[in-house]
């Protein structure tokens, strides 16, 4: 069903949420993310913000070529910078912030601003996160198979790529600190019980190809993390083994859980500090562009 229309300024549509994509050399993946994002909107449903930060090829061009879409380039490649640049440019409120590289429906737009219209109260809001290991190595999918069992997908997750709040929970910070992990960030400023996870709707990250691309992934969130304070990580981790030890058929995945977990711990504490490169499984940006 289409939305109520939200009244007009100079006789356009108001846009009910504001939505704000970092993107560094994404190009056709982008393309691809925007229009499976944006299929069934209403022109100036959502006022769409990329911010194509340090780009090297086609990223503003590709975005550029979706209809109602706003190109911002900044010379710097930051996804710290690309954020604040995007929130200088957005008008409205509920604001998203979504990765470049997930995949989600217009359906689960529409949910995130309907929960977070819903109510005057600080809230943050995400679909239900879905891992696409299809195309992972056995090892990367049985890793993937108890990460999902975990308690930080349990209890009022929002990030791992999309995250939206309402005017009262962006009130909650000011300008996005210099921290890696911004999700972790943003969920931090939330209680459980101001997180809102869509039941129904859903968006798709695709986990890492190979193993080894997991575990230099998993250095960077582990250096992420360790920017920001933890929370009940010790009660967590029993209570993971604890429902692993009640499922046999998650046993013979445990052991590749425990490398993908414990290797980039022992990494990161070996790693000198200073700035950290972003390091990501390049497969999936490589077919995009065949």
């Amino acid at each position: 069903m289409a939305p109520l229309s939200r009244g007009s300024r100079g006789g356009r549509m108001t846009p009910r949420m504001s939505i704000v994509i970092p993107a560094h050399d994404e190009g056709p993946l982008l393309r691809r993310s925007l229009e499976k994002m944006l299929d069934g909107a209403q022109p100036g449903e959502f006022e769409v913000i990329v911010v194509a930060n340090g780009c090297s090829d086609d990223t503003a061009e590709q975005a550029r070529s979706i209809p109602g879409v706003t190109v911002v380039e900044i010379a710097e490649g930051s996804k710290i910078a690309a954020l604040n640049m995007g929130d200088e440019t957005a008008r409205v409120f509920p604001r998203a912030y979504i990765d470049a590289d997930v995949a989600l429906s217009v359906s689960a737009l529409r949910a995130m601003a309907e929960a977070l219209e819903s109510t005057s109260s600080p809230r943050a809001a995400a679909p239900v996160l879905v891992v696409d290991a299809s195309h992972s190595s056995l090892p990367v999918r049985c890793h993937a198979r108890i990460w999902e069992a975990s308690a930080y997908r349990a209890r009022g997750h929002v990030g791992s790529g999309v995250y939206a709040v309402n005017s009262a929970g962006r009130d909650r910070w000011g300008a996005f600190p210099d921290v890696i992990a911004d999700d972790r960030f943003v969920q931090l400023r939330f209680s459980p019980d101001e997180r809102m996870t869509l039941a129904g709707e859903t968006f798709t990250v695709h986990a890492p190809r190979t193993m080894r691309a997991l575990v230099r992934r998993g250095v960077r969130i582990e250096l992420g993390n360790r920017q920001l304070p933890h929370t009940g990580t010790e009660q967590n981790r029993r209570g993971l083994l604890a429902r692993v030890a009640r499922s046999p058929r998650l046993w013979l995945s445990f052991p590749f859980y425990a490398w993908g977990y414990l290797v980039p711990k022992v990494v990161a504490r070996r790693r000198p500090a200073g700035p950290v490169a972003w390091d990501r499984d390049s497969s999936l940006r490589e077919e995009a562009r065949r």
